[in-house]
């Protein structure tokens, strides 16, 4: 038997925003920034390069998402890693993103006149024994 080794895969990059302020909660914009990262990326190398072929190969697979918001503490990560599809996930939240002035329509449940900007950065990784 050999020893664990984890190799980087890929790094996919998305940004997502919120127009509608919600009281500066950024995790909507957060799940958005996530769902771009991923959303044009098919990892066919997972099952041809990685050998990922059963249900169980997919605990090999470690998924980490960095968020840059401009209010971290408000995210909760719980809900922006649900939008992973699969493998071992894990979070980190950094301060970063933008704020930008746009409309406030109170109709539309709108807290404040900020748009909420979010950027990620989702690693994916492949445990293996060698």
């Amino acid at each position: 038997m050999g020893y664990l080794r984890i190799q980087e895969f890929v790094v996919q990059l998305g940004t997502g925003s919120d127009q509608h302020g919600h009281d500066n909660d950024c995790t909507h914009a957060a799940i958005k920034a996530v769902k771009n990262a991923i959303a044009n990326n098919c990892l066919t190398g997972l099952s041809d390069i990685c050998d990922i072929k059963e249900p169980k190969d997919l605990e090999r697979i470690l998924v980490h998402v960095k968020i840059g918001a401009p209010y971290p503490d408000s995210i909760d990560g719980d809900k922006v890693l649900k939008t992973i599809p699969f493998g071992v996930k894990s979070i980190e939240i950094v301060s970063g993103g933008l704020l930008a002035r746009g409309v406030m329509i109170k109709e539309l449940g709108d807290t404040s006149d900020q748009i909420i900007m979010c950027n990620a950065a989702v690693s994916v990784s492949i445990r293996s024994v060698s």
